[in-house]
């Protein structure tokens, strides 16, 4: 630091400690707010630039997801780190550094900070992001920056998990005041705006030409010939398909699910690829997968994509131990799909895995399957608020509307839309239970089971009862994926492991499951057994 008898002594400085030299100011600026840093924090952030600066990935990387945390935990657990102003001098306010700089800044006070951030920093960060993709949508040649896909796939489900969360803070008007209404509704139009969203990421799907890249792999082509200049580059390349999975999940919390599994059919979401080494990626593009096949009434595909991801969170579980907002997330998701899966298989059941099914068998999720097979609306209810996304509404409420929290109508929505399906739904559980006990069965007879006051021939029960059957034989029959890349391909097929048909008002009933030969299985085991002791015992006599 500069002297001040170097430079004239005390008189030389204003009273901001400012010179009216720029080279000076900057100098006096950087001193000033590395002083108010930590020593750990101000290295962290001068070798964080030159890593990033340099390209150095493996630095990048260990920074990113092991000392930005640590530091976060120790110095910055309830409260921001240091902001623009500190930050700037100290790397000569280095654009794109103090851009990647602030996503972090944000971020972390989405995370950390009591009662969440307030107005001016869910604008600033939004303005932040627009900065970052602008710097990467607008460049007439691909910006030469790199960074790991782990931060890539975090930076856009930040993006637009903000957006969630802004929709949500700007639906709920009874805590507002004034002063705020008037700066959202005057000033802030286009902010956090749903255009604004899948526009960004429609823009880096179609800069990177992941689509066609993803058809001709699936081909069995190389996807570098149809890459071009920008999706040749791992940046381009990466943020394009984190942007599908995105545009799934932004779908998804419209509602619109059938244009959730439209917008991934490049990609083959029932088989593995070299872009699912993202974890949470995997565990999120699953998630918000079979909550839409299960709105769909598709759910076979809704059992098959949560049997599979469940499974291997299961086998990886361990990563998933250390304490970060993204392991949270999945460890939540996680939760929240064996409560999905416990709803599919209420309405349509069928065998799983049996490391699953064991999960399924905890008290919690037994007792609750047991209360929904009895046609209990209030465990579906339950089960459903607690799994779902957080819905948005596309508007925010009107410029006149009363000061109300609007924030639950768009789950609501969704509530009624998945209560009036299970309504529909709620005696079949009941119907299938007897029909297993029967090869025939007087259709006066199950009408009494199924109402023990009713009388046996009261032809109103009757008619009741074939609606509820018709209903039982359309609900079993389901669309399901067999092959293709598209999510929304299938054939119609029967879920249920009995099938019926009505003469002369008798149910003829027939198992359409084949049931498995333990006996050979048993067997091939046995003569393996007895070939392994012929070997060891070969052995010991050598």
């Amino acid at each position: 630091m500069y002297t001040n008898d170097e430079y004239g002594g005390p008189d030389y400085y204003d009273d901001y400690g400012h010179t009216g030299d720029p080279h000076l100011d900057m100098e006096y600026e950087r001193a000033y707010y590395s002083n108010r840093m930590p020593e750990n924090v101000k290295t962290f952030i001068l070798n964080f630039r030159a890593a990033i600066n340099e390209g150095v990935m493996f630095d990048i990387q260990n920074m990113y997801e092991n000392t930005f945390p640590q530091l976060s935990d120790h110095h910055f657990d309830k409260s921001a780190w240091p902001d623009e102003t500190e930050v700037g001098p100290l790397v000569d306010n280095d654009k794109v550094f103090m851009i990647l700089y602030k996503e972090l800044y944000y971020r972390h006070i989405h995370a950390r900070i009591p009662g969440g951030p307030k107005l001016e920093q869910r604008i600033n960060s939004f303005f932040n992001y627009c900065d970052f993709f602008n710097l990467i949508l607008s460049s007439k040649k691909p910006v030469l920056l790199e960074l790991p896909d782990i931060w890539l796939w975090e930076l856009v489900d930040e993006f637009v998990y903000q957006f969630q969360n802004f929709a949500q803070y700007r639906a709920r008007l009874t805590d507002k005041t004034q002063e705020e209404m008037e700066q959202l509704l005057n000033n802030n139009s286009n902010v956090w705006n749903i255009l604004c969203i899948l526009n960004v990421l429609h823009s880096l799907v179609d800069i990177s030409n992941i689509k066609q890249q993803l058809e001709v792999e699936t081909n069995g082509g190389d996807p570098a010939t149809v890459a071009g200049e920008f999706g040749s580059q791992s940046l381009y390349k990466m943020l394009g398909y984190f942007s599908l999975v995105s545009l799934l999940r932004v779908h998804s919390l419209l509602g619109d699910y059938y244009q959730a599994i439209k917008v991934l059919e490049p990609i083959e979401i029932h088989k593995k690829s070299q872009y699912s080494h993202i974890p949470a990626c995997q565990i999120s593009t699953s998630y918000y997968v079979g909550f839409a096949y299960m709105m769909m009434r598709r759910y076979a595909d809704a059992i098959r994509t949560f049997s599979s991801i469940l499974l291997y969170i299961q086998r990886t579980k361990q990563l998933y131990s250390a304490r970060s907002y993204q392991n949270d997330q999945i460890n939540k998701q996680t939760d929240q799909m064996y409560h999905l899966l416990a709803i599919c298989l209420v309405l349509h059941p069928q065998c799983i895995d049996e490391s699953i099914q064991q999960v399924l068998r905890d008290k919690n999720y037994h007792d609750n399957m047991c209360k929904m097979q009895c046609g209990d609306l209030d465990a579906f209810k339950s089960f459903f608020i607690f799994a779902c996304p957080k819905f948005v509404s596309p508007c925010p409420p009107p410029a006149d509307a009363p000061f109300e929290d609007y924030v639950k109508d768009a789950m609501e929505h969704q509530l009624q839309v998945f209560m009036d399906e299970v309504n529909q739904q709620k005696d079949l559980p009941t119907i299938r239970s007897y029909l297993k006990l029967y090869t025939t069965l007087p259709l006066g007879k199950l009408a009494a089971f199924m109402d023990q006051s009713a009388n046996e021939a009261d032809p109103r029960e009757i008619a009741n009862l074939m609606i509820h059957l018709l209903c039982f034989k359309h609900k079993m029959k389901n669309i399901v994926w067999t092959k293709g890349s598209s999510g929304l391909e299938g054939k119609f097929q029967s879920g249920s492991e009995l099938d019926f048909y009505i003469d002369n008002d008798m149910i003829h009933i027939a198992d359409t499951k084949v049931a498995h030969r333990y006996g050979d299985f048993f067997i091939r085991k046995i003569v393996k057994f007895d070939d392994l002791n012929r070997r060891l015992h070969n052995i010991n006599i050598k």
